[in-house]
């Protein structure tokens, strides 16, 4: 019985856990959705991008930080805790599609010979406060 709960813990660990920010695979979004947009609206589309994948990230983060420690505790004093692991994958999926928009809007703007555009990933999350 010992083992089966041990067995359960540890396969809810390896696959429940969320996962962090700079984990996330980003997702390809074609930049020819953003041939029409001149720089002004690819800088404004950038921002945008940017504000919401810097919240969404935090909260990714968050999440891993918290699943490490919900694990120990988890596998040391109470094993069921184990299923309370796990950031939402839509989150995820979120987070690696506004990765790729970002890259995507990065190519347009190279393209558009745009000055000024940041990078193609979104900005990193600030830590979290503990």
């Amino acid at each position: 019985m010992k083992a089966v709960a041990a067995i359960t813990a540890i396969s809810v660990f390896l696959g429940g856990c969320a996962t962090a920010s700079k984990d996330v695979a980003t997702a390809y979004v074609s930049p020819l959705q953003y041939q029409n947009y001149d720089c002004d609206q690819l800088a404004a589309e950038s921002q945008r991008l940017s504000g919401r994948a810097q919240q969404l990230g935090a909260r990714l983060d968050e999440a891993a930080a918290n699943d490490k420690a919900i694990t120990g505790v988890a596998l040391l004093l109470f094993w069921p805790a184990a299923f309370a692991l796990g950031g939402t994958k839509t989150q995820e999926a979120e987070y690696g599609r506004l990765k790729g928009e970002a890259e995507a809007i990065q190519q347009a703007a190279i393209a558009r010979k745009c000055s000024g555009i940041t990078p193609g990933t979104p900005a990193t999350p600030a830590p979290a406060k503990s």
